[in-house]
């Protein structure tokens, strides 16, 4: 967004991949791989600091040694793009990527060119981030802190006017102590909601209820894919692929792509979002009929030799269950066969042990990586496994266990939330190379 604002940009990481580090240099985006000092050389006007740079890193010392002015993204957005505009912020444990995409994708077939900014990138659009030419601008807002020198959640710089809510859990143990802190992040966030505006939250969370009751000063409504709510499903098929809509007297027919409970509890939220800013529901059905996901959301790579790979940022126990029982109920009785990383900061903690294994009960078959620098054996999980389990300590071998069985008809899934050494072109390779079996 500060590239289509006329700003030179270039930016520095480690581990760049895509989706996004195609789509920077797509956009004139100058990439540089690691922290280094002479990355700000000469000085720029302004250094962005994102929320993974701490003291002590080569870059942020010479930043501030050089006093060259920083800020950190969250707060650059909200003063550089959001102050004038109406923000529609999705918040919560998960689903916030895919929401803000269906909400976003439902402002553009209502003709409202939104501005936005994803954790992902829509398939729909082809890009995570835009700035819009309407007055309304769809933000994922992420709980996780802001920057090294504010510890606030990244969301309190973005003043919504629109607020999803769609569920609260423990996550993030490398920086809150307990779901309690994370109740205080919330709260500070519905402080900023003006009186006119709109919070819509999951019914029957006692989380969000919770952090509800210590003060709202907005307009709330809830949503429930079986519960009675403000916003309601009916006549689900058993996939979640068709359903019907239901808001107050009105309801629409839906017929897309996606499929799970989950994604229903999504749909809900965005479509209710879409209608505060004035959209129809005619209209937003119309626009969940033609969304087409998101990149890294059970996204199909490949389907080789009648075997479908899916690559899946799933980073959460309750992301991972509920997205393969959103497969199973689509797929019926065919093979499920699993591969998972527990790669985010609460995983790598063991912060999730416990509740891992049954998290896979609806895969077929799980095979566990055990990735360098992760602190606690993955054995115990394979061992608690409802599904028969293997645990892998590289990328190759398990490539070849999976190989091994797979046959016609499976649905291999992915799940990580980072590059997983390759192995989702390794796989999909692997199985071309193979001849057809029966």
């Amino acid at each position: 967004m500060a590239r289509e604002l006329g700003f030179t940009v270039s930016g520095s990481d480690a581990n760049v991949y895509p989706p996004m580090s195609t789509q920077l240099q797509a956009a004139g985006i100058t990439l540089q791989e690691g922290y280094l000092a002479e990355h700000l050389q000469p000085a720029p006007d302004l250094v962005v600091v994102g929320n993974a740079l701490s003291r002590g890193n080569p870059a942020v010392e010479y930043l501030l040694n050089s006093s060259i002015p920083y800020i950190s993204g969250p707060q650059w957005l909200g003063e550089t793009l959001l102050a004038q505009r109406w923000v529609l912020a999705v918040a919560g444990t998960h689903g916030k990527t895919s929401t803000s995409s269906l909400l976003a994708w439902i402002l553009e077939s209502a003709e409202l060119s939104p501005g936005f900014l994803i954790g992902g990138v829509p398939g729909n659009f082809g890009l995570s981030a835009r700035l819009g030419t309407s007055d309304f601008f769809v933000v994922e807002a992420d709980e996780y802190d802001t920057a090294f020198f504010d510890k606030r959640s990244k969301f309190v710089h973005y003043r919504p006017r629109t607020l999803c809510l769609n569920n609260l859990e423990f996550d993030h143990a490398d920086i809150f102590a307990d779901l309690e802190a994370i109740k205080t992040q919330f709260h500070h966030l519905l402080r900023t909601v003006p009186g006119d505006g709109l919070v819509i939250h999951r019914g029957g969370d006692e989380a969000l209820i919770d952090v509800l009751s210590r003060g709202c000063w907005s307009q709330t409504e809830n949503f429930s894919v079986d519960g009675d709510a403000d916003w309601a499903i009916a006549n689900a098929s058993a996939d979640g692929s068709e359903f019907d809509l239901v808001y107050g007297d009105q309801q629409v027919s839906v017929k897309w792509a996606l499929a799970g409970r989950h994604n229903l509890e999504n749909a809900l939220a965005a479509v209710a979002a879409a209608h505060h800013v004035g959209v129809p529901l005619p209209i937003a059905a119309e626009a969940l009929a033609s969304f087409v996901g998101v990149k890294r959301r059970m996204e199909l790579l490949a389907e080789v030799n009648g075997v479908r790979v899916y690559d899946d940022f799933a980073h959460h126990p309750t992301a991972i269950a509920t997205t393969l029982q959103g497969l199973r109920a689509g797929v019926g009785k065919a093979r499920i066969l699993l591969l998972l990383e527990p790669r985010s900061h609460s995983m790598r903690m063991g912060q999730h042990r416990d509740s891992l294994p049954a998290a896979t009960a609806a895969a077929d078959q799980v095979w566990w990586y055990q990735p360098p620098g992760l602190d606690w054996d993955l054995q115990d999980v394979v061992a608690a496994s409802p599904v028969p389990a293997e645990l892998c300590n590289d990328t190759p071998d398990m490539v070849k266990r999976v190989i091994a069985v797979s046959r016609p008809g499976d649905h291999i899934v992915i799940m990580s939330n980072g590059g997983f050494e390759g192995i989702h072109q390794t796989l999909v390779g692997e199985l071309t190379a193979l001849q057809p079996r029966t």
